[in-house]
């Protein structure tokens, strides 16, 4: 489990192709310093486990489905990743429940200033998230935990403040880029529930 408070940037340093299918994916954080082996941490909101680790790089392996269905598949040497660690009872609960779960991806559709924030357009949001989508409510976007501003059919807009804009990999974010979505746990289950009612 996990906020979606980002904790640290990590550099891709290399993502290599398994033998069968899959990858195996290399990441450089400080953050790593402190990580133990088998500890869950969220990758651009993906929910990946150390395989091995030394000094402050990490290794993790991906499914093919992992890379099929979020944007690590899209990675190169020199990325810039979110990173956060999952939740320990001390931990305070800022952000919202992310359970490091992708549900879909969604283009940026466009990126820009307007004052002293930044306003960030979706387009392309996956159908069957769109019942989970409201005004004001919550979503994960790259692991990042954010309040929905507008939506429309399948897109979404959200606004940026500048912290969180230079502490994630926001700032190396362009139009057309793919983003990881996770949207909000109580949501789902919602939906679940009022479907289930319906049949």
């Amino acid at each position: 489990m996990f906020t979606g408070l980002v904790q640290s940037l990590g550099e891709v340093v290399a993502k290599t192709p398994r033998t069968n299918d899959g990858a195996r994916l290399s990441i450089k954080s400080p953050l790593f310093a402190q990580t133990t082996l088998g500890a869950s941490i969220a990758v651009n909101g993906c929910c990946l486990t150390v395989t091995e680790f030394k000094d402050q790089v990490a290794h993790f392996d991906l499914l093919a489905e992992t890379l099929r269905l979020t944007n690590l598949g899209d990675l190169q040497p020199g990325s810039l990743v979110n990173l956060e660690p999952s939740l320990t009872p001390s931990d305070r609960m800022g952000g919202h429940f992310v359970t490091g779960h992708i549900d879909g991806t969604a283009k940026i559709k466009s990126w820009q200033q307007v004052g002293t924030d930044w306003r960030l357009d979706l387009d392309e949001i996956p159908l069957h998230l769109v019942p989970h989508l409201v005004n004001k409510g919550c979503i994960a976007i790259d692991g990042i935990s954010l309040t929905v501003a507008e939506t429309a059919q399948q897109q979404l807009t959200i606004w940026i403040i500048p912290h969180t804009l230079q502490a994630t990999n926001l700032h190396q974010r362009r139009a057309g880029d793919r983003v990881n979505l996770e949207t909000d746990l109580l949501a789902k289950y919602t939906a679940k529930i009022l479907q289930s009612r319906s049949v």
